[in-house]
């Protein structure tokens, strides 16, 4: 993933989960947030941020706040990035064959899961997941209690029992990271459902990136510890 007209700037203020205040070649501007996770731990007052122009008339805001620096290490924040990144993954036969047919936001039961899949007599699910928080290390998900994401890890496990395959995906947008783990201490429903949905056939993947303020790749695996 490629984004054109990117900009630093220095994170100032976030009155809402969708706006933040970011200072800009010199001017206070009004940047949208595509992320309505907490990200306390990344948007911090004096934050090196990276932003992106949009030229378009129109539109509320004229920027987006895609990226920021953390220790270091440049954090995408976009949450629309992850379920492309995963797409392109699965079709390049990251879980297993090369399939088919890749279809995103696919209904099984009671929920939308973000990809479905087939490989010759081979269907599947995925479920996605977009991490940030980065703990000592550690790559952790939730960083808010989501009963959403508990509903998908049911949904996944009724798939396998249903005879298809599934699998949850971890797109970490980072790279400093060794290890991924549910967020115990934040949503202990979402570890123990991942915890479950491990023992009854559900396939963890913990995918890295290689980020840059206006790139974002998916180049390596870290283990999934339960």
């Amino acid at each position: 993933m490629t984004y054109d007209c990117i900009h630093p700037g220095v994170f100032q203020a976030r009155p809402n989960r969708f706006i933040a205040w970011v200072e800009l070649e010199g001017e206070t501007c009004r940047c949208h947030v595509p992320n309505t996770g907490r990200l306390r731990e990344l948007l911090l007052p004096g934050a090196v941020v990276w932003c992106q122009f949009h030229p378009e008339p129109g539109r509320k805001t004229a920027w987006t706040l895609l990226a920021v620096e953390h220790r270091g290490t440049v954090v995408n924040i976009d949450s629309q990035i992850p379920n492309r990144l995963a797409a392109d993954f699965v079709r390049s036969g990251g879980l297993g064959p090369v399939p088919d047919l890749v279809k995103p936001e696919q209904t099984f039961g009671d929920s939308r899961l973000d990809l479905y899949y087939e490989a010759g007599p081979v269907r599947g699910f995925a479920e996605v997941k977009g991490v940030t928080l980065n703990e000592d290390g550690v790559a952790r998900f939730p960083d808010a209690p989501t009963e959403r994401g508990v509903k998908h890890l049911h949904s996944l496990a009724r798939a396998v029992e249903a005879g298809y395959r599934a699998a949850a995906l971890f797109v970490i947008q980072r790279s400093d990271v060794t290890r991924f783990e549910p967020n115990q201490a934040r949503d202990p429903a979402f570890a123990q459902a991942l915890r479950e949905a491990a023992a009854q056939g559900v396939k963890l993947r913990a995918l890295t990136c290689t980020v840059t303020p206006g790139t974002l790749e998916i180049t390596g695996e870290v283990p999934v510890c339960l």
